[in-house]
């Protein structure tokens, strides 16, 4: 709890103490999920969904009981994030405001066999940029940025940087810009 708080103050420029990290909107659902997994893996499963589900409601931050998140993890904001079951999420992780990191469907999943992972697995020090939606059970790999608005089903290599096409402007009069230049654009595509 000591480290979650702390990487609050570290990652918030916004709050100025450890009285003021308390009232982060992610520190319950991280505490929370926390108890609820410990529950989860001793098979007190209703418990421990209940739980999640008073986490939820209370913080808008939706974290199954039995997704495993590492240390120090910063949930930015914190609404509209998802956590699936199986997924794994490493140390140092950062996830902005509706994320998700979610199953392909269940037409997908029900095919797969009996305890087989259908969510992502992100390694430690990966950035989420907001509205970033990984599915499947693909790996982000260490260091990597998954920018805002970025699609993921495919496996990411580590410290690479996945970025979404950035919006254009078009002055008036101004004649259209090829389409190979829209993505020499997307180097500057932010994750916040």
């Amino acid at each position: 709890m000591r480290e979650d708080l702390e990487v609050v103050l570290a990652r918030d420029p916004s709050v100025r103490s450890r009285r003021e990290a308390l009232l982060h909107a992610a520190l319950p659902a991280l505490w929370t999920h926390r108890v609820a997994h410990r529950l989860h893996r001793r098979g007190l499963r209703t418990t421990a969904r209940l739980l999640a589900a008073l986490a939820r409601r209370g913080t808008a931050v939706e974290i199954h009981p039995g997704a495993q998140l590492g240390r120090r993890v910063f949930i930015d904001h914190g609404a509209a994030v998802v956590i699936g079951e199986t997924a794994v999420v490493g140390d140092d992780v950062t996830i902005y405001h509706q994320v998700t990191l979610g199953a392909v469907g269940w037409w997908s999943d029900n095919r797969r066999p009996e305890g087989a992972r259908r969510h992502p697995v992100v390694g430690d020090g990966v950035v989420l940029g907001t509205n970033a939606t990984v599915l499947g059970p693909v790996t982000i790999g260490d260091g990597a940025v998954i920018g805002a608005q970025a699609l993921v089903n495919k496996d990411v290599p580590a410290r690479a940087r996945v970025l979404a096409a950035t919006a254009l402007v078009k002055e008036a009069g101004a004649a259209p810009q090829p389409m190979e230049d829209l993505y020499a654009l997307t180097a500057s595509a932010g994750s916040w």
